[in-house]
């Protein structure tokens, strides 16, 4: 879907409305790559917005402004869309056709279309391209998923996966299940665990008790004697499991390539991965640079040119 009669100008961020900033997720760690891309190559395409009355309401580029508005930017470059709010959240759905919304956000956006707008499924699913089971499934998926449970998700507290499994179980149980899963730092696939017991539980008073028990003692699955489940992780955490990823597997491509000379692999192979090993060092020159800046040192450049 085209953006309709578009027009492009510079606007104040503070025109800006996020109306419809509820209907979309914004992880700290997209929200920090969006900060650096800014940094490094400015504003690569415009906002899309609309007007909503006297306001202009952003339609994509949440991202974007936050990141903006968190290095000080005053301004931005938008792309104004002749359309109303019913066509706007189409135009969202159709600007991320090929990325992907999440199913916790497609559902959000046709709980919205229903209630707010009043649609029909069937007329739903016709201005979405979908089947009209399809609009039915995403609307069941967010109202039998607990307020408080949708509320983690947006705080980066929750996983999108793991609220959709959360889902499965009673309203009621929900939000206590949530806490479990926050608090022991529980993987997808071990919160399918506790709700797979849990849904053997007879009732909701029996599943709160269980629950409890899971808060501090061992998670159904787990081995006896195995090490209890790490505390929801924080970005510090997944800064230093990113670091040890990169030393394993910098450590484990410098063994092979210094037993398997390229040539040994064929002529083809050998040109392939040359190619693709050219295109690593200015990757691992650019991750040196920002190491060097976040720790303030100097980078091996600077250094030479000094």
């Amino acid at each position: 879907m085209q953006q309709l009669n578009a027009i492009e100008r510079v606007i104040d961020l503070g025109e800006l409305g996020s109306r419809l900033a509820t209907l979309r997720l914004c992880e700290a760690s997209a929200l920090e790559t969006m900060r650096r891309s800014l940094m490094r190559h400015g504003q690569l395409s415009p906002l899309s917005v609309f007007a909503n009355g006297e306001q202009l309401e952003l339609i994509d580029g949440f991202k974007r402004v936050k990141a903006a508005r968190a290095l000080g930017w005053p301004t931005l470059r938008v792309c104004v869309s002749d359309v109303g709010v019913v066509e706007a959240k189409v135009l969202l759905a159709a600007l991320h056709d090929r990325c992907g919304l999440t199913e916790l956000e497609e559902g959000w956006l046709v709980r919205s279309l229903y209630r707010e707008d009043h649609l029909q499924q069937g007329v739903i699913a016709q201005r979405l391209g979908r089947h009209k089971s399809w609009v039915c499934r995403r609307l069941m998926l967010v109202e039998a998923l607990d307020p408080a449970v949708q509320a983690d998700v947006r705080l980066g507290l929750l996983l999108p996966r793991t609220a959709l499994v959360l889902g499965q179980l009673p309203r009621g149980n929900q939000h206590a299940a949530a806490a479990v899963v926050i608090r022991r730092g529980l993987t997808v696939r071990q919160t399918a665990l506790v709700v797979a017991e849990l849904m053997d539980q007879p009732d909701d008073g029996t599943r709160a008790q269980q629950l409890a028990r899971w808060m501090e003692g061992r998670l159904p699955g787990a081995r006896p004697g195995a090490r209890k489940a790490r505390v929801a992780r924080n970005e510090a955490d997944g800064i230093a499991a990113d670091i040890c990823t990169v030393r394993q597997v910098a450590a484990r491509l410098e063994a092979r390539l210094c037993a398997t000379p390229l040539g040994a692999l064929g002529d083809d192979a050998a040109a392939v991965l040359a190619q693709s090993l050219t295109s690593l060092e200015a990757v691992l020159r650019a991750l040196q640079c920002t190491i060097a800046a976040v720790s303030g040192k100097t980078a091996p450049s600077e250094r030479e040119a000094a």
